[in-house]
């Protein structure tokens, strides 16, 4: 069978990865160069009679730059490894394309130029002579939309049957702007016009920042709409169906015990943080990536870029940080697309700051239960408002402590880079909710599913293992009362926390077990029943605060301290990363009992 090794170079934010998705499918891999961390994609596609084999480059402007991702991109191409170079250009910013195209050019015959966005470049009276094009920088030109898969079939056909005719001549006789003057006309209109308008808006230096508030309450006001009632369907289903499977288990002769392990232990666990995390998400994940497909996630980077620098921190922080928001773990990822080792160590160290998708029922019940219990029909607002707040919280210790770490154990200056400001395009609805569902959804959940299953083994051994009369849950919860005090709260809610770093999501199951005597984790009906049984145990709007901010600022969870241990390849920056939200969680918690300790 025939092979072709195809390389896949561009600018960021072209669609190179969305193309690179078409053409392998679910047929993929992912990993990191040799000695990078820089991520690597590679993939395969069947086609007639050969297998093409795929290899995505990290996003570069140029060829010279000493940046890690643009002197991999450099490198892989003049090692002559792949048989086709397909380089993926933004049509409707064509220009600035052109000067890593004629770098690539300068260097390898095996060519072929997509111009992706065809559609969005046609909506902007964009118009591209293919054919000049092609004559002048001698490459075989191919126009399509990624995201639509229009033009894909003739790339295919035009890998299989490639051949280099087309020998770069005339290309370093031209620059970027001669080539672009030559063959892109316009219409009428600025073809950026609509897209100016609205970055007045939504970068300017008196709108911007409202924008992205009224955006965030938006976004946790529907998140919380919207979770509540498929949580209670799936929290319903798994009830039927743990009747179901524990009827069964007796029916085969199980051992109590063991189908009490089984089903109290890991089901429940597992039933709880799917029903909790799994409904958020739902809706979290893909209004998030309706903002980025839209295009305005790269500008909230721009609006947060002069204070992540005053920081001492780099601009693209901001990135990581919203992404921090679906999964910590996801973020520290992220943060390969920062450069400078200081600067991805200083958004690695910070990201669990913001509170993480796990996280935020626990957050979202404090608030409905203690923070706004008398309020109806401005309930739900004043709720998404008060949500908001808590994130704004959150983004601003990033900030402090970003600065304290710049100024002490990471001291340095921040580095400059060139932040892309991608055209605003409709999303595609549809495949934007799949393709969170999938890659996010899916993926931060099984992550936590492979967490919380021993997570829940463990706290039913906990729960039900006795040393002198009583559980070995009970005498933890003892043992940290009286630090519990100190913070605030109890030694309950305490063990609940420290118990719950396998899974944020079993922080509140494991407080009502231990409230309630059970032993297995317990559910509530309600949010009423819920605060009708946490008063009962003595809660106050103090209680309820410290509780806040413990789930806001507390130790990353086990998933995201495993990601950054392999990021950094350091025991010493996990511990950093693992003490420094601790440590400020711990302190707020024993100002504010201090606090209110005097006024009483």
């Amino acid at each position: 069978m025939k092979e072709i090794t195809v390389a896949l170079a561009g600018n960021p934010n072209v669609g190179k990865s969305t193309l690179f998705n078409a053409l392998t499918g679910m047929k993929q891999h992912t990993g990191n160069w040799a000695g990078k961390t820089v991520s690597s994609a590679h993939g395969e596609r069947k086609y007639k009679d050969s297998v093409m084999r795929f290899t995505d480059l990290p996003g570069a402007y140029s060829l010279s730059s000493a940046s890690p991702d643009e002197k991999i991109t450099g490198d892989y191409i003049r090692s002559k490894t792949a048989d086709v170079i397909l380089i993926v250009a933004d049509a409707t910013c064509l220009e600035r394309n052109l000067i890593l195209a004629r770098d690539i050019l300068s260097l390898e015959s095996n060519v072929i130029l997509c111009l992706n966005m065809m559609d969005e470049a046609a909506k902007k009276d964009i118009y591209i002579d293919t054919a000049k094009l092609s004559a002048m920088l001698g490459a075989k030109i191919i126009p399509m939309s990624a995201r639509s898969k229009k033009g894909l079939e003739t790339l295919l056909e035009c890998l299989y049957s490639f051949s280099p005719q087309y020998v770069p001549k005339s290309n370093v006789l031209h620059t970027p702007s001669e080539i672009y003057k030559e063959c892109v006309s316009h219409g009428s209109s600025s073809p950026h016009a609509f897209d100016r308008k609205l970055d007045k808006i939504v970068t300017s230096r008196r709108f911007g920042y409202p924008a992205m508030l009224m955006l965030l309450l938006l976004v946790f006001w529907l998140t919380m709409v919207g979770a509540n009632y498929p949580s209670e369907l799936l929290s319903s289903l798994f009830a039927r169906a743990d009747n179901i499977i524990r009827s069964f288990l007796y029916e085969i002769s199980l051992p109590p015990g063991a189908v009490s392990f089984l089903m109290d232990g890991i089901y429940k666990t597992l039933s709880w943080v799917i029903s909790v995390m799994l409904p958020p998400m739902a809706i979290f994940f893909p209004l998030f990536t309706l903002l980025e497909d839209f295009g305005y996630l790269p500008r909230i980077a721009f609006n947060l870029d002069g204070i992540f620098r005053k920081c001492g921190a780099h601009g693209k922080q901001a990135l990581t940080m919203c992404m921090g928001f679906g999964c910590n773990a996801c973020g520290v990822t992220g943060c390969r697309i920062i450069e400078s080792p200081r600067e991805r160590l200083i958004a690695v160290i910070t990201n669990s700051l913001v509170p993480c998708n796990g996280r935020f029922p626990l957050l979202i019940a404090m608030i409905l239960i203690f923070f706004v219990p008398g309020l109806k029909a401005a309930k739900t607002p004043a709720a998404g408002a008060l949500m908001s707040f808590v994130i704004i919280s959150g983004i601003a210790a990033t900030f402090l402590v970003s600065k304290i770490l710049s100024c002490t154990l990471l001291k340095g200056f921040p580095s400059s880079f060139v932040l892309e400001l991608p055209p605003y395009r409709r999303p595609k609805f549809g495949s934007v909710i799949l393709r969170s569902v999938l890659d996010r959804t899916l993926f931060v959940l099984s992550r936590a599913i492979a967490v919380a299953a021993p997570a829940g083994a463990l706290i039913w051994l906990l729960a039900n293992l006795s040393v002198n009369g009583a559980s070995l849950l009970t005498h933890l919860t003892d043992l940290l009362e009286p630090a519990g005090n100190l913070l605030g709260v109890d030694g309950v809610i305490l063990t609940a926390f420290i118990l719950g770093i396998p899974a944020n999501e079993t922080v509140m199951p494991i407080m009502l077990m231990c409230y309630m005597s059970q032993n297995s984790l317990t559910e509530y009906a309600s949010l009423t029943q819920l605060g009708n049984i946490l008063s009962d145990c003595g809660w106050t709007a103090q209680t309820a605060l410290c509780v806040v901010i413990l789930c806001l600022f507390h130790f990353p969870c086990a998933t995201t301290l495993l990601t950054i241990k392999k990021e950094t390849g350091s025991l010493k920056w996990t511990v950093v990363s693992f003490v420094i939200p601790a440590v400020l969680g711990c302190g707020l918690c024993i100002s504010i009992n201090l606090l209110f300790t005097d006024i009483m």
